[in-house]
């Protein structure tokens, strides 16, 4: 059997490498110069097609796979070069050929090779044509870009070119939902898309798009299909389906509209569903900044508001018990002038959620493990709304202004079976919990930007945050947890209930100077200031057997607390172009002061600092670079660790925080290392950062039968950090597709169990090999596998994870896609060994141009009922299992509008 598949193998390869032949050779200028990144393409004179296309490499080389006896005509096209045309005619020999492109050319004279070539390069823009990509089975644009060399969609809608993320989606040159590609990839229609323009380098604002380094900008740019301009395109689907009980009780409601045109762009998207599709998770809402930026990068500073949410429990790989959602989503791009832009979304989701985890929780420090199975219940209903403003007269000057506001509600109730065993035996007891919050926050944004000569460039940047969180927390239990003063013992349950309310207003401001020193260099002089001021309020009581309060008053168990925080800085720094490396030292100095106002006193610190950065980039050739960055940075707490009253963090844990907390100091070095050859599309990225964390802020915990105290103190040890990750991925004959990648991180951290530091190291890895086809007309496999270690203090937790994807377009009308994931989940001396696997699949109908599509789906076909996971810190070692949504059948019908 070996010895016959040898021989078809070898029959395949001789019948391939007969029909084909290669035609190679050096794209030149006059002087004999090597064009690197010039486009070359092969058309068939017979059949009209484009059989080869090739982007030369840095020595000007192309290599373009041609089929024997055949006539082509080959088209080049280079910026600032002639557009050019010659004929060939193959036979059964390889061809090498020298090409010599003549200068002169205009923008417009390479215009139609690029509109053909399925990838092209203008400058520091990569342009793909998406058709070239698409084999009939794509339904959004995720589905588009995930077949485009170099450019990687993760499962949470973030799009990767190059190894860095895509800040910015526009469509049209219109902002998409500004700060998230998660709406963009998974909404907009695969057929309206003609060209994804990938623009490395980015500054929205093209004032300072010199002065500053932007190596790790990264924005995509969609642009449609003439047929989708000046006309409202989208489509409206609607479907339902059996559940669980054999019940056609599942549906799925998704209208989603789009009008683009010079003027002005409008965007809709709704989604009313209840078989687990999020457009949006509350993950997705905490982390979507609107595109705001950090304007204090350089200023080695960090002083960041934390959050006072309640730990309200978060969906694994974006699944659950039972998930029922309503999201709505608007975005609107207006031009009133050609010098005045406005643009803006709004964003409502409402979520119902049920979730079910059991899982077993090991206590380090004194050998006590808790089993706990929970089911917790969830409604949330989010919104946001951004209004932006671009005001440019002429190419000197720009006025933006932004706001974005964040609105939630948050309810939770849960039920908790829990048995604590340890060295007495074991304890049972029945807990509920719940959680409520309401916060909001409004982030402004004022930019003024000048340019009063080639010599001087001034940035004025101003943010200001208002924050309000109102959580409110609620434990029912059996057993008392803790010993609070002015607790009334003695009940038959233990009703506690703890209200906070904590206010945040910040302002960050700085006047930037840019002084072209010669056309290489410049001088940057910065002015700053970060002001904060904060409010915490808590309050813990207790409701007793028969329904009266008794409000525990004790200082130890309530906070009132002030905290005003501000920062003066003088910042400087020299960037200079040197041949093929440009450099960026810079320096700091900041005048601290702070003051918090608890207990009846106030306690006040002032200090100077002086910060060093350093930024270093080597272009070793057009799209191969190296990078270094360097900086020391001084880590300020908010109030939330400087309020000295308990505050309860779930009905097992309290926090007591500190009112002389000092800063930490962080030393941050990473190297990064990126290559993308066109000739070949192979892409390679690789970086490395290693932290060392001086007077870091650490945690002191006590425990007592699984229940903890935690304290902050100002550790003594340093931590340390270092991380690395390298991707390779290239293309193979136009039809394949291939990477790999490795991430690893070691970590190593002191806190105090009792009264002893104690020092703990972490080791995770992960790997991924996979490998795809894009064929035309054959169906198309996706295979792959990842291999992931997480090792803690000699405990080792491994999962081996291999996935694969089938999708096929056939008879010209069908559409047919599976994707499979096996997981296996163990710990190195297999006390936990499971295995679990989801299986999904879908065959959708529709005629060419017909504008109905018809679809039966069906998720988790397999019926797979929970997945694991694991968790660990310096203190307590958390495996979990996770219970999903059953398998569901769905019936959609979609109308193309």
């Amino acid at each position: 059997m070996k010895k016959i598949l040898l021989g078809l193998l070898w029959c395949l390869s001789v019948t391939s490498f007969a029909q084909n032949i290669r035609f190679e050779g050096v794209i030149q200028d006059a002087n004999k110069a090597p064009l690197e990144m010039a486009n070359i393409m092969a058309t068939n004179q017979s059949t009209k097609a484009m059989d080869a296309y090739a982007i030369t490499n840095d020595k000007g080389k192309f290599s373009l796979n041609l089929k024997a006896n055949t006539a082509y005509a080959i088209k080049l096209s280079y910026l600032g070069m002639k557009n050019k045309e010659i004929s060939i005619t193959t036979q059964s020999e390889n061809i090498t050929q020298n090409i010599t492109m003549e200068s002169g050319g205009i923008e417009l004279e390479g215009v139609e090779i690029v509109r053909e070539m399925p990838v092209s390069i203008k400058g520091d823009t990569i342009v793909y044509n998406a058709d070239s990509f698409k084999t009939g089975t794509e339904k959004k644009l995720e589905d588009v870009l995930k077949k485009m060399p170099g450019v990687e969609v993760n499962a949470d809608g973030e799009v990767e070119v190059e190894g860095k993320k895509v800040s910015k989606l526009m469509v049209e040159g219109k902002d998409f939902f500004d700060g998230d590609t998660k709406l963009g990839v998974k909404n907009i229609p695969a057929d309206a898309v003609d060209k994804v323009q990938v623009l490395r380098n980015y500054n929205e604002n093209s004032i300072l798009k010199g002065v500053e380094n932007n190596q790790d900008n990264i924005a995509m740019n969609i642009k449609l299909k003439e047929g989708k301009k000046n006309f409202w395109f989208g489509d409206i689907t609607a479907g339902g389906g059996i559940g669980a009980r054999d019940k056609m009780d599942r549906y799925i409601a998704n209208p989603k509209v789009f009008y683009y045109s010079p003027k002005y762009s409008i965007n809709l998207i709704t989604n009313f569903n209840n078989i687990g599709e999020l457009p949006l998770t509350i993950q997705d809402y905490f982390k979507m900044t609107g595109g705001f930026r950090n304007m204090m990068s350089k200023g080695g500073s960090s002083f960041n508001v934390s959050s006072n949410d309640l730990g309200i429990s978060l969906l694994r790989n974006n699944r659950a018990n039972n998930i029922d959602t309503k999201f709505g989503a608007a975005n609107f791009s207006y031009n009133p002038t050609k010098t005045w832009t406005l643009s803006g979304f709004g964003i409502f989701s409402s979520s119902k959620t049920d979730i079910l985890t059991t899982s077993q929780r090991n206590i380090l420090s004194n050998n006590v493990l808790q089993n706990t199975t929970e089911n917790s219940n969830q409604k949330s209903n989010f919104g946001l709304a951004k209004l932006s403003s671009s005001y440019k007269p002429n190419t000197n000057f720009q006025f933006d202004y932004d706001v974005l506001t964040k609105l939630s509600k948050q309810e939770e109730a849960s039920t908790l079976n829990q048995e604590t065993i340890n060295n007495q035996g074991s304890n049972f007891q029945d807990i509920y919990t719940r959680k409520k919050q309401a916060p909001v926050s409004v982030n402004q944004n004022v930019g003024l930007y000048y340019t009063m000569d080639d010599k001087n460039v001034f940035a004025f940047e101003a943010q200001h945050l208002f924050q309000e969180e109102d959580p409110f927390y609620n434990a029912n239990l059996e057993n008392q947890p803790f010993n609070l003063q002015d607790y009334v013992t003695n009940q038959a349950r233990n009703d506690i209930n703890q209200n906070r309310l904590v206010k945040t207003n910040k302002l960050d401001a700085k006047l930037d100077y840019y002084y072209m020193v010669t056309p290489k260099s410049n001088i940057n002089v910065t002015l700053g200031n970060t002001y904060s001021h904060q409010n915490f309020n808590s309050h813990i009581f207790q409701i007793l057997d028969n329904g009266s309060q008794n409000d525990l008053n004790s200082t130890t168990n309530n906070n009132d607390v002030n905290y005003d925080f501000n920062d003066v800085f003088l910042g400087l720094h020299y960037k200079i172009l040197t041949g093929k490396f440009t450099f960026t030292p810079g320096v700091s100095f900041h005048a601290y002061t702070m003051n918090n106002r608890q207990l009846g006193s106030d306690f006040k610190r002032n200090f100077t600092k002086v910060l060093p950065d350093f930024y270093a980039l080597y272009q070793i050739k057009k799209a191969e670079t190296l990078t270094y960055n360097f900086s020391l940075t001084n880590d300020f707490t908010d109030i939330a660790k400087l309020a000295e009253g308990f505050v309860f963090s779930n009905y097992n844990s309290l926090f007591g925080g500190k009112r002389d907390l000092e800063n930490a100091t962080s030393q941050v070095h990473s190297l990064r290392y990126f290559k993308y050859n066109m000739f070949n599309f192979e892409n390679i990225f690789a970086n490395a950062t290693y932290t060392r964390r001086i007077d870091a802020i650490k945690s002191q915990v006590v425990f007592t039968d699984g229940n903890q105290i935690a304290t902050p103190y100002k550790s003594n040890f340093a931590d340390e950090t270092l991380s690395g990750m390298g991707s390779y991925g290239r293309s193979f004959l136009k039809y394949y597709k291939a990477s790999g990648s490795a991430a690893l991180n070691w970590s190593k951290f002191y806190n105090k169990v009792g009264p002893m530091a104690k020092s703990t190291e972490s080791f995770t890895q992960s790997y991924t090999l996979k490998a795809s086809t894009n064929f035309k007309n054959a169906p198309n496999l996706e295979l792959g596998y990842t291999y992931s270690l997480n090792e803690y203090n000699h405990t080792k937790y491994t999962t081996d994870k291999p996935f694969a994807r089938l999708d096929y377009f056939f008879l010209k009308s069908f559409s047919w896609v599976t994707e499979y994931e096996f997981y296996h989940y163990y710990n190195n001396n297999k006390t936990v060994d499971n295995e679990y696997d989801f299986l999904s699949t879908s065959l959708v109908y529709q005629k060419k141009d017909s504008k109905w599509e018809y679809k039966i789906s069906a998720t988790n076909l397999l019926n797979t009922k929970s997945l694991n996971d694991n968790s660990f810190d310096q203190l307590i070692i958390s495996n979990s299992q996770y219970y999903v949504q059953p398998r569901y059948l769905i019936f959609t019908l979609k109308y193309n509008l």
